[in-house]
């Protein structure tokens, strides 16, 4: 019943590229008990065919010349391995009003306590831009370091110049400065996913040393004879003892 009447609709276009992006990298840590092992295969056919088989029968001795009641034997169970990764994630975001990020960084071969006096020393000259700094830290990325300045308006007339000549030692350096957000988590849902390449061993008992149980479980599970395939990584943790190891986003395995 309304009147017909023409509307004009007005806003921008903008790629996807030039969007904020928040990007999520699992980083788990996973407990090893004593007497465990994880074994990282390069097919996921492989850790599924271990799996499956569920008992192993590990030969410790592999010399040819030894006798039947010479040889020792051990078995191991295997199973999978169950992670728990985000599925679900919200942040409430908060723009600092006196943090900077700093990124591009160089590569000068200092350390980073070196490196992060030189920035605390040109940004806290007035005639740089900057003021007083009151922390200074690396991120996880080693290439990005948070400043914090003693007070509110010395990080604005920053971030708005976007990039910034930067004299370190003898050289000078472009860097990227970029506002600081900081993030709490609401809410947070997590689901059970199974590594595709990975298996737990357990009831490994404490017969060899360490190194040498490493390397006998490697050489049994590589060996396709016996259901096993090119192994990746293996983390193996005696009795007794408790590990951690850590999975990376493309669930790859490190050393506990």
């Amino acid at each position: 019943t309304l009147p017909e009447k023409k509307m004009v609709f007005k806003g921008f276009v903008t790629n996807k590229e030039d969007m904020n992006k928040l990007m999520l990298a699992p980083l788990i840590r996973y407990p090893l008990p004593g007497g465990s092992a994880l074994i990282t295969f390069e097919k996921a056919k492989v850790a599924q065919r271990i799996i499956a088989a569920k008992e192993h029968v590990v030969e410790l001795s592999y010399g040819e010349e030894l006798e039947e009641h010479d040889r020792c034997r051990v078995r191991v169970q295997a199973a999978p391995v169950e992670l728990l990764l985000p599925s679900a994630l919200e942040m409430r975001l908060k723009r600092s009003s006196r943090s900077i990020l700093v990124s591009d960084l160089p590569s000068l071969g200092i350390s980073d306590e070196s490196l992060l006096d030189k920035l605390e020393l040109f940004f806290s000259k007035t005639k740089n831009g900057g003021g007083e700094v009151e922390s200074r830290e690396f991120l996880d990325d080693p290439g990005q370091v948070v400043l914090t300045f003693a007070q509110d308006g010395v990080a604005e007339p920053l971030i708005a110049r976007g990039r910034i000549q930067v004299l370190i030692g003898k050289g000078k350096y472009e860097l990227k400065i970029s506002p600081c957000m900081n993030g709490d988590i609401t809410n947070l849902q997590l689901q059970p996913c199974c590594c595709p390449r990975t298996v737990l061993l357990s009831g490994i008992p404490p017969v060899l040393g360490q190194e040498s149980m490493r390397d006998t479980l490697e050489i049994h599970f590589q060996k396709a004879s016996r259901g096993g395939g090119e192994v990746d990584a293996l983390a193996y943790v005696p009795a007794g003892w408790w590990g951690v190891a850590v999975f990376t986003e493309d669930v790859a395995l490190s050393q506990p």
